[in-house]
């Protein structure tokens, strides 16, 4: 292991420079509520957000730098630790939470969840996530420096510094916001063309399409071809394989779980509807459940080391070594899970109080691991969650809370976890590129803290809206992650999961793994529709041109042009996701009998030819502000 003695941060434990000041707190909660409310649309469309480290990190510097005309790198990094608070956070909710609003829409007689329900359950997740973290800190952080790549707390660690020669990156983000947002309005504003384009593939009896919308192949710009390349394979096996067969062998049969209609009859999206998205669904519970198996040994190890350090407080006078005390993170936690017990409005008790700290410590642990390791993009929250609600499920149902009652207390159960899970992961991120930089652990811990009251304060009002446009579980706000969720508990509670088909899905996990494949991305890719998994693998593909093709260009200078084609989809999913709230807000907004959305749609005149063309247009954008050098 490396001796971390010799490590020196960029800014000495001896220097003190602006870092927790009034700008840097007021412009993080703006972005905690901006990447909050992007990344709770991403995930309800595709179940998958993205780290808002770096595009926070990127837009502070644009801001601080050179509109505020201020000089700090400690400030930036204050910045974007509380303003990515609002991704991880809203990332937990969106996961878990649309499901209580889905049994509302079924049942008439149950209510959906009030916005003080959600923003107390937010709030509680996210304050214990953060402190979960702290006595992880000095064995995640410190001991395994060098051990641990923790890629986007060293990437954004990377930016930080970047930005102390110049502010060209936040051009790039802004570039990708602008366009994004315009291209956004256009193809579900005005709707010149639609969004998602299909086709039927008669000869296999089967469907393909394509959701030509930046935030998706944004997404697989990030994660890269292997990522994104894994979840299209997904969608193929779906589409492909598994949908063709359904038809071939169910020929003019009715198949459980459908009882009204043949097969035929279904067409390829009513197959993936009813069959795939259960066989999808085994596979990545599967996924999740396999994943934090074979992670148990660090998991062990990790664990054993915090309970060890956690009655001990920091005794180092360094600036760089000083963690929120002991005593403030135990009394924290009590009152946290008191809250989360006695409070009325939050459907949860004692038993689920006790499971909501036992394993949000674990699952801490865990997560702040994982994403040392893979990253917050690649950080299998939703595995977790699953597992969580297997357990939680089964221990309500044995003690006698069983039908709706049950069915909402481990769903709010779940959503904690979640929470503590996307916020410690998060937060480790974040402590890692503060060590880097040389920040004060304390500051960014209450920083932390802050942005995720913020979130906290903002996910209810953003849930409520994009329910209200759209309704969850529908063609535009699918929320798969949630539906998943929803049926989990479901099956378990009520057994009305068709276990068959999950057991389908599960056996396909179990092939990957033999093969030496990651799950959990195939799975996904199995569960979505794969007009959605396209989009993403186009968007890898295109970062793999510009990693393996050959030209005159050194290999610092390839680097460059990656790096700007992150910085560009990161604005591109920022873009999007803001425009999609603004769309929200317009469609609730009543207008002649109708909403504002309906008086400025156009019905599509540009058609799905249109609409490949101008999303051709978009890709051809992406290349250019990735390629294009500064000017001098």
């Amino acid at each position: 292991m490396k001796n971390n003695n010799e490590f020196k941060p960029f800014i000495p434990a001896d220097k003190v420079i602006p870092e927790f000041t009034a700008a840097s707190v007021i412009l993080g909660a703006v972005l905690a509520v901006v990447f909050g409310a992007a990344n709770a649309y991403l995930g309800l469309r595709v179940g998958m957000t993205v780290s808002a480290s770096i595009p926070a990190a990127v837009l502070s510097m644009g801001i601080i730098r050179f509109i505020l005309r201020k000089d700090s790198i400690l400030e930036n990094n204050m910045v974007q630790t509380i303003g990515s608070a609002g991704e991880s956070l809203a990332a937990g909710a969106i996961f878990t939470l649309p499901a209580l609003f889905m049994w509302a829409e079924e049942n008439d007689a149950v209510t959906a969840p009030s916005f003080l329900e959600i923003a107390i359950i937010a709030l509680c997740g996210g304050i214990l996530g953060v402190l979960f973290m702290v006595p992880l800190r000095t064995a995640l952080i410190v001991e395994e420096h060098g051990v641990l790549p923790f890629p986007e707390g060293t990437a954004c660690a990377e930016v930080l510094l970047a930005g102390e020669e110049g502010g060209e990156k936040s051009k790039v983000v802004f570039s990708g916001l602008g366009i994004a947002a315009l291209y956004k309005f256009i193809a579900d504003g005005l709707r010149l063309f639609p969004s998602e384009i299909a086709w039927e593939v008669k000869p296999l009896k089967t469907g393909f399409g394509i959701d030509v919308l930046p935030a998706l192949a944004g997404v697989g710009y990030i994660c890269g071809l292997k990522i994104s390349a894994y979840i299209f394979a997904g969608g193929v096996l779906g589409w492909f394989v598994l949908i063709p067969l359904i038809t071939l062998f169910g020929d003019g049969s009715i198949i459980a779980p459908v009882v009204d209609k043949t097969v035929n009859e279904l067409g390829s999206s009513g197959i993936w509807s009813n069959y795939i998205r259960y066989i999808g669904a085994g596979a990545v519970a599967a996924g999740g459940i396999i994943s934090l198996f074979k992670s148990l040994p660090t998991i062990v190890k990790t664990f054993s080391k915090a309970v060890k350090g956690f009655g001990h407080s920091e005794s180092s006078e360094l600036r760089t070594a000083k963690d929120l005390p002991m005593p403030v993170v135990l009394i924290g936690v009590l009152i946290m899970t008191v809250i989360i017990w006695i409070i009325p409005a939050i459907p949860i008790s004692f038993i689920g109080a006790l499971i909501i700290v036992v394993f949000g410590f674990f699952f801490a642990t865990v997560s702040s691991r994982m994403v040392g390791t893979v990253g917050s993009s690649n950080n299998p929250v939703s595995g977790m969650a699953i597992a969580t609600l297997l357990i939680a499920t089964a221990i309500l149902k044995a003690t006698g809370s069983s039908g709706y009652a049950g069915m909402a207390s481990a769903i709010c159960i779940g959503t904690v976890i979640c929470i503590i899970a996307a916020m410690a992961g998060d937060t480790s991120q974040d402590l890692k590129t503060g060590y880097i930089v040389g920040a004060t652990p304390i500051k960014q811990q209450i920083g932390e803290l802050i942005g995720a009251v913020i979130a906290a304060l903002a996910i209810g009002g953003i849930m409520y809206l994009l329910n209200a446009a759209w309704k969850y579980g529908g063609a535009e706000l699918p929320a798969p992650q949630a539906t998943l969720m929803k049926l989990v508990v479901e099956g378990v509670m009520g057994g009305t999961l068709p276990w068959g088909l999950v057991f389908c899905g599960i056996g396909i996990a179990i092939v990957i793994e033999i093969l030496g494949l990651p799950i959990l991305p195939i799975a996904i890719g199995l569960y979505l529709p794969i007009y959605l998994s396209t989009p993403i693998f186009i968007g890898g593909l295109i970062r793999w041109f510009f990693e393996t093709v050959k030209t005159k260009r050194s290999e610092k200078e390839k680097a460059a042009v990656i790096d700007k084609g992150v910085l560009y989809c990161s604005g591109m999913i920022a873009g999007e996701g803001i425009v999609g709230i603004a769309l929200a807000v317009l469609a609730v907004i009543p207008l002649k009998g109708g909403s504002v959305a309906d008086a400025i749609n156009l019905g599509t005149p540009l058609g799905n030819i249109g609409g490949v063309l101008i999303f051709a247009l978009l890709l051809a954008s992406l290349v250019f502000f990735s390629v294009r050098k500064k000017k001098n």
